[in-house]
């Protein structure tokens, strides 16, 4: 609610009766201690990743060994596959063209 003060400006009802708002303060103290956690935390988490994708990676490069056809190698005969069924394919519509255009 709000009062008429003095001077008929309309104050908070909690100043009129005697007490006073005080400005917003913060300790500083509570305030760095919650700062300098956030900070350890922020660098066991970084730790925890760097730990995590290493382990990752080690197991990859352990399954990449256990292969029998390197990667590198079947993604090259997978191009080289996609390339003829390309071409197969585009010759099959060029012949088909060629044969409905004779009728």
């Amino acid at each position: 609610m709000l009062a008429a003060g003095p001077r008929g400006k309309s104050e908070p009802m909690a100043q009129s009766q005697g007490v006073q708002l005080g400005t917003f303060q913060v300790s500083s103290r509570p305030l760095a201690i919650g700062g300098a956690l956030m900070a350890a935390g922020a660098v066991i988490g970084l730790a925890g990743m760097a730990v995590s994708t290493t382990v990752v990676l080690i197991a990859a490069k352990r399954w990449i060994d256990q292969l029998e056809t390197p990667p590198s190698e079947l993604a090259r005969q997978k191009w080289h596959q996609a390339r003829a069924a390309t071409q197969a394919g585009a010759s099959a519509w060029q012949d088909g063209l060629a044969t409905s255009t004779r009728r």
